[in-house]
């Protein structure tokens, strides 16, 4: 079980359950947490933190 298997049963579930409203909000959700770990060691991350 890897993580290829986990985004095949969400995108799964968002097509059986015809969930679409929940696609932008797990890309965000995944943008928003890919740029907290890129900027984890820069001096922006202070600045990042402060948004939240």
């Amino acid at each position: 079980m890897g993580k290829a298997s986990t985004i095949k049963e969400i995108w799964a579930f968002l097509r059986v359950r015809k969930k679409w409203w929940l696609f932008p909000v797990i890309v965000l959700l995944g943008l928003i947490g890919a740029l907290l770990v890129l900027t984890q060691g820069s001096a922006l991350a202070p600045f990042i933190y402060a948004l939240f």
